[in-house]
């Protein structure tokens, strides 16, 4: 593969997993779809796109998953979507990818892994980032909807170590995501009094899962192979710096002074920890 190639595909996918946020945010905040409605619709339409990826690659056979990595990937899914009812596109992103990154980490640490004193030091900064920006304030995100994005932070870091040397990536996503949607309908049969449908939104949804999602693994994975571990999981620091660059020209959402300060630190923090811990993660 040609490097201009690596860095277009590369470019795509990170494009894709920041406009998971937007499309999300977008459905929530101006369409008539609830949280619960987008998140089936977008594993449903995302099993599906991964499911005829695979078809096309692969043969006829899905893949394996597994029922905790499909709850895990639920979990992310619908905390993501409740989130953003409240939280704007890049303040998201950063709390997302700051709970990943911190999950898989901790594990490590858990492990038996030992940061050197860089690494340490960027995990101070990344933690005080995350502190200052969540402390109370006029331009504070609002608590619910940060805990809730926190917590979808820890499931897809879960879901990612789980992932971790378990086959096929691109097969694995596609059976977990198919386990995920009889739980995702499950929640919105739950919530049925409270469910609201359009066309826009639907149209966010399904974009989200099958285009953002199916689609945007699809290419990560296939440019994947030819990234140096760092590289993979160094370059995905982008994808917040996009989801606030496209919040900001598509919804008007403010770049405010406290959101520029906590990235900094958060993502610079997470720069000085990945060069030993060579993680990778796909949100």
């Amino acid at each position: 593969m040609s490097y201009v190639r690596i860095i277009a595909l590369t470019m795509l996918a990170m494009t894709a997993f920041a406009g998971n946020s937007l499309l999300c945010r977008i459905a929530l905040e101006h369409t008539g779809i609830d949280a619960a409605s987008f998140t089936s619709l977008r594993l449903v339409s995302g099993a599906v796109m991964l499911w005829l990826l695979v078809q096309m690659r692969h043969g006829k056979h899905v893949g394996r998953g597994n029922w905790p990595s499909a709850l895990a990937l639920f979990v992310y899914a619908a905390g993501f979507s409740f989130a953003y009812t409240s939280l704007t596109a890049a303040t998201g992103a950063l709390l997302l990818f700051g709970a990943v990154q911190a999950t898989m980490t901790g594990y490590g640490i858990l492990s038996g892994e030992r940061l050197q004193q860089l690494q340490f030091a960027g995990l101070v900064l990344a933690f005080g980032g995350l502190v200052g920006l969540l402390l109370p304030g006029f331009s504070a995100p609002p608590l619910q909807g940060s805990l809730l994005m926190l917590g979808a932070g820890v499931a897809w870091g879960v879901y990612s170590l789980r992932g971790k040397g378990a086959g096929d990536p691109l097969k694995v996503t596609a059976g977990n995501f198919l386990r995920a949607v009889p739980v995702s309908v499950a929640l919105s049969l739950f919530m049925f009094r409270s469910a609201s449908l359009d066309n826009a939104g639907l149209c966010y949804a399904v974009a989200s899962g099958a285009l953002a999602s199916g689609i945007g693994y699809a290419i990560w994975y296939s440019v994947l192979p030819a990234l140096k571990s760092t590289s993979a999981a160094t370059v995905q620091l982008g994808v917040p710096v996009i989801a606030a660059l496209g919040g900001f020209a598509f919804l008007g959402e403010p770049i405010t002074l406290r959101l520029v300060l906590a990235s900094i630190a958060i993502l610079g923090g997470i720069a000085l920890v990945i060069p030993e811990k060579q993680h990778a993660v796909d949100a």
